[in-house]
């Protein structure tokens, strides 16, 4: 007889593994060729088409960012965007040229931007509308904000929905202090400041309960210069005083939309079906049944992608760098790891003539700044670097524009802050106090252990001093440097005080009052470059999966079953998508997902 085989675990195991590997792989081929088919024809066929006689539909609602951005939920099978200031910039620019665009109809509701951001925009509209295009403003949501009304100013015709409330009251700042909490949980925050910054405020919430001097010095003076270029903007346009305006708002005399009118500072109170009435006679359409309304989203990001593919294969001699968000070494935001990259990238690029550094942080890692900075100073000796500054560029996100040949702020951007610190916690007390925790040590020299569980000694806390000062010189070195100044007189304008754009340039850390645009203009002319052609990194790329989920968005038979549960199976797809997006060079990889229901 023969003797039986053993039927071992891996002659079950490794033949239906791999026949489940394989057939895995073949249907996720299947499933690209198939929605990549799907994809392409659907994008093929709703590509941009601007008809005759097409007004843009620009919707400022949510945040607005220096570069755009969207993502997929895949919970809501939606897609989440924040409109890009490069954007809309850049739609502007175009529809200002385009003679199918007859003009512009914006809705602002739920507007989250900075005040420099807010006068880009409003400046880009005025730009727009010296080209003989009406701009008609529609102010609809519950609240109409001051920054919303700030923008919305700026149109031919400014309309609101007669029940909405609207804030015309001035600038404000409340601070929370934690002291007394922290006092409460028997907790310490042990702070350090570079010697005479009195003014680096942001730590004073950790040891005191209310504003100091030279905190109240400097927000009251920052506010009263934005509050200041807002009435004088607004003043321009709709024809009333900076006195009379700053008399509205003392005496809180709009409450609502209508107030607004009576002042002068709205046209009139409309239903939205009456403003696009308004739009139809404007473009002899007859009552908006054959208005053509584009949306300026799609419209801008699809101008803007096609210019930067066109632009990067015909020899860019403008580069636009972006650095937005906190300063870091690695992570989200403005890194040292990715921004490095990008100049030396730039660098690299031989038809690159000049670089413009957009940049929009209120700081964060000082070693991440010196990363940065000796980027910013290499690329300044061979292609000079004009900094523009936006919402904010302040501590590390001055020191970071302190190497450049020249500098731009709008009026309204915060800026300077020349200072460092540092803090550190005491727990030990808590720990102790509230869970009865005690702590011993053992060590071979007597700063060894340096722990929160332990307040820091006279000699640590001198040690640590030393070394906060030191940043703190090299910093004001960086600045007198790049400024032409003198140590000392950087030390007058620094100690951590925060200054507006127009202050800047009056002390010198500033060299002129403008934009992106204004940068990018100077850049050029000052390379001696004739026909910019300008190249912003990171490179733009385009999302078309994105594109094809905000397509079926659009959809009405999308819209009817919205709160339908999507498959599983497509999300998980679209997950798969995205991470091979993200797949670059060799990888040390899993060659499958698991998954446990």
């Amino acid at each position: 007889m023969k003797a039986e085989k053993k039927l071992t675990f891996g002659r079950i195991f490794w033949p239906t593994f791999w026949a489940a590997l394989i057939v895995s792989i073949l249907g996720l081929i299947i499933w690209l060729i198939v929605i990549s088919g799907i994809i392409s024809s659907f994008d093929n066929e709703t590509g941009l088409i601007v008809k005759d006689k097409t007004i843009l539909h620009m919707e400022l609602n949510g945040p607005i960012a220096d570069k755009g951005n969207s993502q997929f939920d895949p919970m809501s099978f939606s897609m989440n965007n924040t409109a890009g200031l490069t954007d809309i910039l850049h739609g502007l620019e175009e529809a200002k040229t385009d003679k199918k665009i007859k003009g512009i109809f914006i809705e602002i509701d739920n507007l989250s931007c900075g005040f420099a951001t807010a006068k880009e925009i409003r400046d880009a509209i005025k730009d727009f509308k010296s080209s003989g295009k009406f701009v008609v403003a529609y102010n609809s949501g519950e609240v109409v904000t001051q920054k919303e009304y700030y923008i919305s100013s700026a149109a031919n015709e400014n309309y609101g929905f007669h029940s909405s409330m609207m804030e015309f009251l001035g600038l404000g700042a409340e601070m929370m202090y934690f002291k007394n909490a922290l006092d409460k949980m028997d907790i310490e925050m042990q702070v350090i400041r570079g010697s005479d910054n009195d003014f680096k405020s942001a730590v004073e919430p950790f040891f005191r309960s209310d504003m100091s001097d030279s905190s109240r010095v400097q927000v009251e003076r920052y506010m009263e210069g934005l509050w200041s270029d807002f009435r004088a903007d607004i003043s321009k346009d709709r024809k009333v005083s900076s006195e009379e305006l700053n008399r509205i708002a003392e005496n809180a005399l709009i409450q609502n939309v209508s107030d607004a009118v009576k002042y002068k500072l709205i046209d009139a109170t409309k239903y939205r079906d009456e403003v696009i009435d308004i739009l139809a006679e404007k473009v002899k359409s007859k009552k908006g049944q054959d208005l053509e309304l584009l949306a300026f989203g799609k419209y801008s990001k699809k101008r803007f992608y096609q210019d930067q593919t066109l632009t990067k294969g015909d020899s860019p001699n403008v580069a636009v760098i972006m650095a937005e968000g906190g300063v870091a070494k690695t992570g989200d935001g403005l890194t040292s790891e990715e921004i490095c990259e990008l100049f030396q990238d730039a660098r690299a690029n031989k038809s690159v003539k000049t670089v413009v550094f957009r940049i929009n942080s209120p700081g964060g890692s000082a070693l991440a700044s010196d990363e940065i900075w000796r980027e910013v100073e290499l690329t300044n000796k061979t292609k000079k670097v004009i900094v523009s500054m936006g919402d904010v560029a302040a501590s590390g996100g001055y020191y970071i524009a302190a190497p450049a040949t020249r500098i731009f702020a709008q009026s309204n951007t915060i800026t300077g802050s020349i200072g460092v610190f540092g803090v550190i916690p005491y727990t030990g007390g808590m720990l102790e106090n509230k869970l009865g925790l005690t702590f011993d040590r053992a060590s071979t020299n007597k700063h060894a252990i340096m722990t929160t569980n332990r307040k820091l000694t006279p000699e640590e806390l001198s040690i640590i001093q030393e070394g906060v000062d030191d940043i703190y010189l090299q910093f004001k070195q960086r600045v007198a440097a790049g400024r032409g100044m003198t140590v000392e007189q950087v030390n007058v304008i620094a100690r951590g005080r925060v200054w507006t754009g127009r202050d800047a340039l009056k002390i010198g850390l500033v060299d002129e009052i403008g934009g992106l645009k204004d940068a990018i203009a100077y850049a050029a002319k000052e390379a001696g470059v004739k026909k910019a052609k300008v190249l912003y990194y990171p490179l733009v790329k385009e999302d078309k999966l994105g594109q094809f989920i905000e397509q079926l968005e659009e959809s009405e038979q999308i819209k009817a079953s919205a709160s339908a549960e999507l498959p599983k199976t497509f999300v998980h797809y679209y997950n798969q998508l995205k991470k091979l997006e993200s797949y670059q060079g060799i990888q040390m990889r899993m060659p499958y997902d698991i998954s446990i229901d």
